[in-house]
């Protein structure tokens, strides 16, 4: 075990730029030239400008609300190497904290625990060392979201991660396959419960909270799996997609776990019979939404318990709300594209991760593996549901973020959590790491 250590955190100059600022200047001058011009139309341009002034006050009150001092980045101390994050984060109702696994992105997976109480990150170990694998048994990083159950335990699953998983599967040094793990944050206390399939990855799991199963979905290969750690029984349900293979699995609130097919339709393990039901027809998408977006699926979710629903994007930037079934599959509502793109195309935007708010808004940040809205910067959106309303918070230069991962991770003040990213320099293949914590409704940060 590491010796605790207290991370240097970035200070208050973030550089982020402000859209309510354009806005302001927009409506400003707008006013000005009415003003001016307003001789025919007296009445009809007084209440314009009224208008135009109410919106800009909502513009200015928003501006006033959440700035950056709404918005924290957190680093991992003792880990020079550290490249990535890949949506391996989770919260821990039980001990109020955060855990990430964090990769160089090929053979070294750290795992890290941030105590919202004391505001520290803190470094737990290295998965090779607390699980004692052996060289041939490499792990290129945690691909999984990170799970906890009701006693505190974390659950997560390895993969391969780099291309030599890929083309060198069952070479002497290519990849054995990935393992389902759980850690226990108070003994410190790594197991490893199993690998999933020979030469695949485990690149997500879910967990069934009333019986313990855990699911996974495998790569490349896309297999399905129900896993016992209990009975240590696996059962493998066959292939459900290609090529690009969808990373998400989520449960609805009796346990039964959804993934989708390589035409975009929904896929429910139906736990009280055992067997898989496919929905009719596919997940909303922009007509001419290509093939390779389609195959992709499910990017990011986020769960509104109160309402029963549960909120997903897809690889072709559409926000979804869907509304699960114990039996059966649910009705499934399109929300519109994760932002207005202009003449761009609008399946384009990437947003690999989601957050929900105390406040019934989603919050999602776009950008990522080249593809932004804005040149070379990642924006922050907010999105309420309700009145379809979706603003751009921040504009962030990669050199700030230039990715970020991670879903519905939300401790119990209202504080959302994503994994972050940001090249080092402009342009540079150096990546490295950082976990971010933002509420919108509450100062991190003075």
């Amino acid at each position: 075990m590491k010796e605790k250590s207290r991370p240097k955190k970035r200070s208050g100059d973030l550089d982020i730029n402000y859209n309510p600022e354009r806005i302001r200047h927009l409506t400003a001058s707008f006013k000005s030239s009415l003003s001016t011009t307003c001789n025919r139309a007296k009445i009809f341009c007084v209440l314009l400008i009224v208008f135009i002034s109410a919106m800009d006050a909502r513009i200015l009150a928003q501006d006033e609300k959440i700035t950056n001092e709404n918005i924290e980045f957190i680093e991992y101390p003792d880990y020079p190497e550290a490249h990535s994050t890949w949506g391996s984060i989770g919260y821990n109702p039980k001990f109020n904290t955060v855990h990430i696994g964090v990769t160089n992105h090929h053979d070294n997976v750290a795992l890290y625990e941030y105590d919202v109480a004391t505001d520290e990150m803190n470094l737990d170990g290295f998965i090779r060392d607390m699980a004692n694998l052996r060289s041939f048994q490499w792990q290129g990083k945690i691909h999984s979201k990170i799970l906890t159950d009701d006693l505190g335990n974390i659950y997560f699953s390895t993969d391969g991660g780099e291309s030599r998983e890929e083309y060198l599967m069952n070479h002497p040094h290519g990849y054995s396959g990935g393992f389902w793990m759980k850690y226990n944050p108070s003994t410190g206390r790594l197991s490893n419960l199993g690998m999933g399939l020979r030469n695949e990855s485990i690149k997500d799991l879910d967990r069934d909270p009333f019986t313990g199963i855990l699911y996974g979905i495998t790569y490349p290969q896309a297999h399905f799996l129900v896993f016992d750690p209990a009975k240590n029984d696996l059962i493998d349900l066959g292939r459900l997609a290609s090529s690009h293979v969808p990373r998400v699995l989520f449960t609805d609130r009796w346990g039964n776990c959804y993934y989708v097919d390589w035409r975009q339709r929904l896929v429910k393990y139906e736990k009280n019979s055992g067997e898989l039901v496919f929905d009719n027809q596919s997940v909303p998408a922009f007509p001419g939404t290509p093939g390779s977006k389609i195959i992709t699926g499910i990017t990011a979710y986020a769960k509104d318990p109160e309402n029963e629903i549960i909120y997903l994007v897809t690889y072709g930037a559409k926000i979804l709300s869907f509304r699960p079934k114990k039996e059966g599959i649910g009705a499934v509502t399109d929300l519109g594209g994760v932002i207005e793109t202009g003449n761009a195309e609008k399946w384009d935007p990437y947003v690999p991760n989601l957050n929900l708010g105390n406040n019934g808004k989603l919050y999602y940040f776009i950008g990522g593996h080249g593809n932004y809205i804005r040149e070379d910067k990642t924006v922050l959106v907010e999105f309420d549901p309700k009145s379809g309303m979706k603003n751009i918070l921040f504009e962030f230069p990669t050199t700030t973020i230039n990715e970020v991962t991670g879903h519905d991770v939300k401790d119990r003040e209202g504080n959302l959590y994503f994994a972050g990213r940001r090249e080092v320099l402009k342009g540079s293949k150096k990546i490295s790491p950082f976990m971010i914590k933002f509420n919108p409704e509450k100062k991190l940060r003075k």
